[in-house]
């Protein structure tokens, strides 16, 4: 997958085969769109924590420190599944938004009021595009 076409699954997949190798900091170019979904990462507890930083080159890139439980070295984050692709977007009103695990993970949505969960865009009786699952 090219970071041209879809920046949102390059991210996904850049966290998960992070996850999956056991890396304990991940670096992911960045955008403001990237840096909304780590934010909502970092606010629900899904990674330690992140930084923004620009390389040499100026470009801007993110630093993310994963989170894994202490005990059973598993990591906080189980699954990242990508929902609205380019080819077929998934548009849901409040009502119809999913609850993930039932209520146990988190589905990031796109609305006219910028990104937020799944919970956040109930409350607020928003719709909008469902970008991922988190769980």
């Amino acid at each position: 997958m090219s970071t041209l076409t879809d920046p949102i699954a390059d991210y996904l997949t850049r966290l998960r085969n992070a996850i999956a190798a056991r890396h304990k900091v991940v670096e992911i170019p960045g955008s403001k769109l990237k840096r909304k979904i780590t934010e909502i990462l970092f606010d629900q507890g899904y990674i330690l924590q992140y930084k923004l930083e620009t390389n040499d080159r100026g470009r801007d890139h993110i630093k993310i420190d994963l989170k894994y439980d202490s005990l059973s070295k598993e990591p906080a984050v189980r699954e990242l599944k990508r929902v609205s692709k380019p080819g077929l977007r998934v548009y849901k009103s409040c009502r119809e938004l999913p609850r993930v695990l039932n209520g146990l993970g988190i589905a990031i949505v796109s609305t006219s009021q910028g990104l937020m969960t799944d919970k956040a865009a109930r409350r607020n009786h928003i719709g909008g595009e469902i970008l991922c699952y988190v769980y």
